[in-house]
């Protein structure tokens, strides 16, 4: 798949642009968000794919926006998206994949993660206290949560989409890129306006002050798990517009190169009565 923002390891974050700005970016995703309603209407007739959009991102990195306005013409119920917060008491009884699995998208339909299963290798290596709540054998202290622990569920990670894939999941990964400064600028829109101050916490602030932190344990994600079978897209972010436009032709592209994906054809038998059904019809006029 040819695709200026597909991973290219190794990643270094700091070397890839967080700003990209395209001239009439509204207006040409009107015409993907179309395009993609359309695929969407196939793929569910055709009843043999589904496809899984996975949202990562620093705080702020537009991701509601971004789902918001690029499936805003997709079928309702061709679409269902997933926002994955603290695990609850249920979902920590269980593996760490498990509450992913779950909510997964039927054939036909797209599912959208907002936040994924790389969170159990972003914010628990961040704060491996979390992982501690998963009371798993062996796993007594912080101090056992080393890099092999993390590459380890990565490479679970793995092969959870390896999986996914050979049962028709159409997987793709996309990292909002965000800089610091356009962070800073949008955390302070949030306290300069007052229609926009339920979204503030002062949480934001005390993970801001782990940037660089999270920065590397994105490097080392992307590294690890970008596959053919589910890519990584490192998409800038800075400008919401341009990023929902690179998304939107991203899954379009996508599934548009899927040539077997098409509308199923009426049996012989149906194929032949169409005429006398049209008949019945037009002569049965209320």
């Amino acid at each position: 798949m040819k695709n200026a923002y597909r991973v290219s390891v190794p990643v270094d974050l700091r070397k890839v642009p967080t700003l990209e700005v395209v001239e009439n970016a509204k207006k040409a995703l009107k015409g993907y968000r179309k395009q993609l309603s359309k695929l969407q209407d196939t793929m569910y007739a055709h009843g043999k794919y589904n496809m899984l959009i996975c949202l990562q991102g620093m705080d702020t990195a537009g991701k509601d926006s971004l789902i918001r306005e690029v499936f805003k013409d997709v079928n309702a119920r061709g679409v269902v998206v997933h926002s994955f917060k603290v695990p609850t008491h249920k979902e920590l009884k269980h593996d760490f994949l498990w509450r992913h699995y779950v909510a997964l998208p039927e054939r036909g339909k797209i599912g959208v993660f907002n936040r994924t299963h790389y969170e159990n290798v972003l914010v628990t290596r961040v704060h491996p206290e979390y992982i501690l709540g998963e009371n798993l054998p062996g796993i007594h202290s912080i101090s056992q949560l080393d890099d092999t622990f993390y590459h380890r569920r990565m490479e679970a990670i793995n092969q959870f989409e390896a999986h996914l894939h050979e049962t028709g999941t159409i997987i793709l990964k996309f990292f909002l890129h965000l800089s610091k400064e356009e962070q800073r600028q949008r955390l302070l829109r949030r306290l300069r306006l007052e229609h926009k101050n339920w979204k503030f916490s002062s949480g934001d602030l005390k993970e801001r002050k782990l940037w660089d932190t999270y920065q590397h344990c994105y490097e080392d994600m992307l590294n690890r798990t970008d596959t053919d079978k589910a890519p990584w897209f490192i998409i800038p972010a800075d400008d919401k517009s341009t990023a929902r436009l690179r998304v939107a032709e991203t899954i379009v592209n996508t599934l548009a190169s899927y040539t077997d994906i098409k509308e199923p054809e009426l049996d012989e038998k149906t194929k032949s009565q169409l005429d006398d059904f049209r008949a019945q019809l037009e002569k049965n006029k209320s």
